[in-house]
């Protein structure tokens, strides 16, 4: 959603005669100006209310009103005025749990829809009582376009007389995409301080932006080149995602052929499917962002969907990007009847319609090792462009995997005789197959000898799988996504 868009709903909600608008924001200044483009466009006045300064018109805001500072003294005297402007009312939401204060709030509302006047409550985390979030409609603020973060970026080369190379600011414009217009300036700030705007300071504005969206806790940020993660096998997926590129062409978009929205990789527990994850990344050569479904819940009503739409609003800032949803199931199992469950459907909804309705280049990777909890709208085509089962390794595939491991852990894969080791990891997954070559020449390392095959074949033998020690689990899962498309 771009600025505009924003003045233009306000707008259009104004004209409609909605008494009450919501508008989440630490920005006090930039929703002042939305709110004044929009109210100049309607030909209205604007007045703003805070405790310290009461209400006073938006053009007259060094004179204070002290009358009216009281919350229930400001709802009394709205209730009086008979006049159809903009009321912009500063942090007044956390007045409102108050018996009195809540009853007034809602006999104004009443009032104001005949005065064809409108409330705007505008704070951080705004949360109502259930009988006003009846009565109003959230609207949410877009995060500055280009045009306001160039307006930031030459405003701050000219107070610090800083020279940018050329072409330098566009891209650092570009680079602050996704922030706020006061974590936009602190990052030009910081990087100017030497007088001069170069590419080294596009990178450094980058890692300030990615630092500033991992502090919320909900994303974690892999940039493209630190990620060298190989992946052994999965043939299937790998001629699907060769396709999937193609799909990016103009010549599919020619044919009205539009980018893949993302797969859904289901199976064994620890077969590789974060690893496809990283690996997706690595050869598109996009950063990776990793959401965990299970850290988007909150104890606090409405606090998990607001991670959730958090989580993807900071994905866009960054695309294009591709984005894994790391043990889906855990954020979005629906089954039952509690509150719980009303939480994951409500979840489900705003990421069924994200995944449609999303413009950015944001590629979706969602792992899951329990399908059997997730909703079936999830597991259809259409949703994701294909979804895929991952097995165990075939003896292919974990003699590949034997090899990566044991390169990473510098060895030559060829002094190891992989044919033992392939033979005697038969139902081992990919990830216990890492664990075994690390503790084998751990092993050796303690023997002091040499790492080789005797080593790592020891610990085969010492090590029981999850296929054999836990048959039934393994079988359950192949029976549920025997449907899907084999990624190997």
């Amino acid at each position: 959603m771009s600025t505009s868009t924003t003045i233009h709903e306000l707008k259009t909600l104004v004209q409609s005669r909605h008494p009450v608008l919501v508008i989440e924001s630490v920005e006090e200044e930039r929703v002042r100006r939305l709110v004044e483009a929009a109210a100049g466009q309607l030909g209205l006045p604007v007045f703003e209310w805070s405790m310290t300064q009461g209400l006073r018109r938006s053009d007259d805001r060094d004179r204070p009103s002290g009358i009216t500072a009281e919350p229930a003294k400001l709802l009394a005297h709205l209730a009086d005025m008979k006049v159809q402007a903009i009321f912009v009312l500063h942090d007044l939401h956390a007045h409102l749990r108050a018996p009195m204060a809540e009853r007034l709030f809602r006999d104004l509302a009443a009032r104001l829809a005949t005065t064809n006047a409108t409330l705007i409550l505008t704070g951080a985390d705004i949360e109502l009582p259930s009988t006003l979030e009846a009565e109003a409609v959230r609207v949410k603020m877009a995060l500055p376009g280009p045009e306001e973060l160039a307006l930031v970026v030459h405003a701050l080369l000219r107070s610090t007389d800083a020279i940018a190379a050329d072409g330098v600011a566009e891209r650092v414009i570009e680079a602050l995409q996704g922030l706020t217009l006061n974590q936009a300036r602190q990052a030009v700030a910081a990087v100017v301080v030497d007088g001069v705007l170069d590419a080294g300071d596009v990178q450094e504005v980058m890692e300030r932006k990615v630092r500033a969206i991992s502090e919320g806790g909900l994303l974690e940020y892999f940039p493209a080149e630190d990620n060298h993660f190989h992946l052994a096998g999965m043939a299937n997926l790998k001629a699907w995602l060769e396709r999937a590129t193609v799909a990016s062409t103009p010549a599919a978009r020619e044919l009205n052929i539009t980018p893949p929205r993302g797969i859904l990789l289901a199976g064994v527990p620890g077969c590789g499917k974060s690893l496809a994850a990283k690996y997706i990344a690595r050869s598109w050569n996009r950063p990776l962002l990793k959401l965990d479904a299970g850290s988007l819940y909150d104890k606090y009503i409405g606090e998990s969907e607001r991670n959730l739409r958090a989580a993807l609003d900071m994905a866009e800032s960054l695309a294009p990007v591709v984005l894994w949803i790391d043990e889906i199931e855990k954020g979005l199992a629906v089954g039952g009847d509690d509150a719980g469950a009303a939480v994951a459907r409500r979840m489900l909804g705003t990421l069924l319609t994200w995944m449609q309705e999303k413009r950015q280049d944001i590629f979706v990777v969602a792992t899951s090792n329990d399908m059997s909890a997730l909703p079936p709208e999830l597991q259809r085509k259409g949703r994701f462009d294909e979804v895929f089962f991952v097995d165990l390794p075939s003896p292919e595939e974990r003699s590949a995997i034997f090899a990566i491991h044991l390169t990473l852990r510098r060895q030559t894969p060829n002094r190891f005789d992989l044919r033992p080791l392939v033979a005697a990891s038969d139902g081992f997954s990919g990830a216990e197959i890492e664990q075994v070559v690390v503790s084998g020449l751990l092993r050796a390392l303690q023997a002091k000898r040499t790492p080789g095959t005797e080593a790592v074949l020891e610990e085969l033998r010492a090590t029981v799988p999850l296929s054999r020690s836990r048959p039934d689990a393994i079988a359950a899962v192949r029976a549920r996504v025997r449907d899907f498309v084999p990624a190997s």
